[in-house]
């Protein structure tokens, strides 16, 4: 078994570093939140994913994972470092790998002659060659190698993925480190695809890039079916039954977000860019995404009867998807915001986000649950697709609202007939 360092105890870092663990390696968690490495290291996991918890207790029980603070010191003896810190959106919409290169330095000059950096956070291509160039500029040792070996998480299910991948994506021109990699996953039975490190970075953009375009398709899809006066669910229904196409990720609403689809696929375009393609596809994909969000604020707005300033709005949800805390780059939020800023007095329910005025949200009055969030309004936003919510007493809610009773469906949860009986002027999306 080896001994591994995780840099970064995030919604990457945490999983990566809990399965490694499991896994039989010794494994020393980085993060500069000194708070946070305390919460960890008491079992107290701060981000909401189901089945983490467990695994992280186990590591700490067993006594082959702790968490602590300061990089160069958890590397020293580390046969890998996997970096997994954040690579967020810049202004160009290029990825920011300043996260990146400060970790490196701090490593470099501590690592064995023999250790491998691997990057697990989601990088560009080229960003391989740029952490060797990073280490051999900082004093490592010579002989350190650098690998990709991307993640490929879903929010919400990380513990049961980094457990189950569905594939080992291995970036390396050296075929022994590739196989060190690969070895420290044992037997997992998920596919080890072997490639060149370009071919690594560009699987998990592409990947992403796909899913975000199938929403981005979807969501038009259900935009026509409005137009049409046909139903979205039966299209999908017909759809997904074809092998080819699947039922995965068929689901219209406000459109994609979150910390991986916006900022990979802007990435990714402007890797194209640099390359000299025209992704036009992409860029389509992109623009139809923003659109979905502005369709879905005009939706609640005429429904509310057209003017929001000073009219009370209720929004069930604020994370950007259901079974997760996270509210970066949320379009529940996003829409949520631009109620606000048009004049509308917002309460809003969810039962795990924190709070909204971090991601420049002001003006929104959090209560303790859904009901109190439909009271006295004149509309409801059904924003994120919280299974609680399909459980609401809907008489209880209607007989608390206002005319016009609005209520705007934009993940297509609810039953429309049944909406429609409780006297809500219902809409769903594409229904």
């Amino acid at each position: 078994m080896s001994i591994i360092a995780v840099i970064g105890a995030g919604y990457v870092g945490i999983p990566t570093a809990a399965n490694l663990a499991h896994l039989g390696h010794h494994v020393v968690c980085v993060d500069v939140d000194a708070e946070r490495v305390r919460r960890l290291s008491e079992g107290d996991v701060p981000i909401l994913e189901a089945g983490l918890p467990a695994l992280v207790r186990s590591g700490l029980d067993v006594g082959r994972l702790r968490f602590v603070v300061g990089a160069a010191d958890a590397a020293r003896d580390a046969e890998f470092v996997f970096l997994c810190v954040p690579t967020p959106q810049s202004a160009n919409g290029a990825a920011d790998l300043s996260f990146v290169e400060s970790a490196v330095r701090e490593l470099a000059p501590v690592l064995g002659d023999a250790a491998i950096v691997v990057n697990k956070s989601t990088m560009p291509v080229g960003s391989t060659d740029f952490v060797a160039k990073v280490l051999a500029g900082s004093g490592a040792p010579a002989g350190v190698r650098v690998a990709s070996n991307p993640e490929f998480l879903r929010q919400g299910h990380a513990a049961e993925d980094t457990q189950h991948p569905s594939r080992i994506v291995i970036g390396s021109d050296d075929r022994e480190v590739a196989d060190r990699v690969a070895a420290l996953y044992g037997a997992s039975g998920a596919p080890v695809i072997v490639t060149d490190p370009a071919s690594a970075e560009l699987i998990k953009y592409a990947s992403n890039a796909f899913l975000a375009t199938k929403i981005s398709f979807v969501n038009s899809m259900a935009n026509l079916c409005e137009a049409v006066n046909a139903d979205v669910s039966d299209v999908l229904l017909g759809m997904g039954h074809d092998p080819r196409i699947g039922f995965e990720n068929l689901f219209p609403g406000p459109g994609y977000g979150g910390s991986c689809f916006p900022k990979d696929t802007a990435a990714l375009l402007h890797t194209a860019d640099g390359g000299g393609y025209d992704f036009a596809l992409l860029r389509s994909v992109i623009h139809t995404n923003d659109l979905q969000r502005e369709r879905t604020f005009h939706k609640v707005r005429a429904a509310a009867g057209g003017e929001l300033r000073g009219v009370p709005i209720g929004v069930l949800g604020l994370t950007f998807k259901a079974d997760t805390d996270d509210l970066r780059d949320s379009p529940a939020l996003d829409i949520t915001k631009r109620l606000v800023e048009a004049g509308a007095v917002v309460r809003a329910y969810d039962p795990a986000a924190g709070d909204v005025r971090a991601f420049g949200v002001e003006g929104v009055e959090r209560v303790d649950d859904a009901y109190g969030a439909a009271h006295g309004a004149a509309a409801v936003a059904l924003l994120t697709e919280w299974g609680e919510l399909r459980d609401l007493d809907f008489a209880r809610v209607h007989a608390s609202m206002v005319a016009p009773h609005a209520f705007v469906d934009a993940r297509n949860l609810l039953d429309p007939t049944v909406m429609r009986t409780h006297g809500f002027q219902y809409q769903g999306v594409g229904r």
